[in-house]
């Protein structure tokens, strides 16, 4: 097992679920906050930071919160990070940085941290891949000291920033999502429903939503 801290996203607006706490919207009877937390807590995660207003939770976490609020996720994994450092006497060698909007994340860590423990020195994050192999940063894992300076180095403290241009000249190592490997890519429409079974999809919207239920449902009859 490898040594690592978590920070799980839970804020943001949510706009296009109307404005509705969107960790707290329920997947197989769980909500995608508690399984971002279930997700951390098995891979040995310490601190688990999550970074958004406090809500319920399964689980053992601490809060923090971006300053001012609604700062997007880069001042949200800044401000994960700072209260990291503050709960522990040493840093832990990876930070797993996690959306509490991925049903499937149960299923993403593992391989995140499997393929973390095999990479060599040089490379600096282990993220999971799209359907066409782009990373996507807010499913992976980042070793803490360069993760550290690239944080240093944000303008605001990461506020209204891109993830890419916290991330956009680390050592990028892309684990292959098993589900959208498999995924047609003829275009959007194509992917709309199957997607949901791919372990780096995400809820935006109602219809994402009720689109990992039924995948969930779909799993549970197989």
């Amino acid at each position: 097992m490898i040594d690592l801290s978590a920070i799980l996203l839970a804020g943001g607006r949510a706009r296009r679920l109307g404005g509705v706490a969107k960790p707290l919207q329920t997947v197989g009877g769980r909500s995608l906050l508690d399984i971002a937390v279930a997700a951390a807590t098995r891979a040995g995660a310490d601190p688990i930071i999550a970074v958004g207003p406090e809500m319920p939770v399964a689980g053992i976490v601490r809060w923090t919160r971006e300053d001012p609020p609604f700062g997007g996720p880069v001042a949200g994994i800044i401000a994960g990070f700072d209260a990291a450092r503050a709960a522990t006497d040493a840093p832990s060698t990876w930070t797993l940085v996690l959306a509490c909007d991925l049903p499937h994340a149960e299923s993403a860590v593992p391989l995140l941290t499997a393929a973390a423990a095999l990479v060599p020195n040089d490379v600096e994050a282990v993220c999971l891949g799209d359907a066409t192999s782009r990373p996507q940063f807010l499913v992976g894992l980042f070793r803490t000291a360069p993760l550290g300076r690239r944080i240093e180095r944000m303008p605001q403290r990461g506020r209204d920033a891109a993830v890419r241009d916290l991330v956009n000249d680390l050592a990028v190592t892309v684990v292959t999502d098993p589900g959208a490997a498999a995924l047609p890519l003829e275009g959007a429409a194509a992917l709309s429903f199957d997607s949901a079974a791919a372990l780096s999809f995400d809820v935006d919207t109602w219809e994402d939503l009720e689109a990992a239920r039924r995948a969930r449902e779909d799993g549970n009859r197989e």
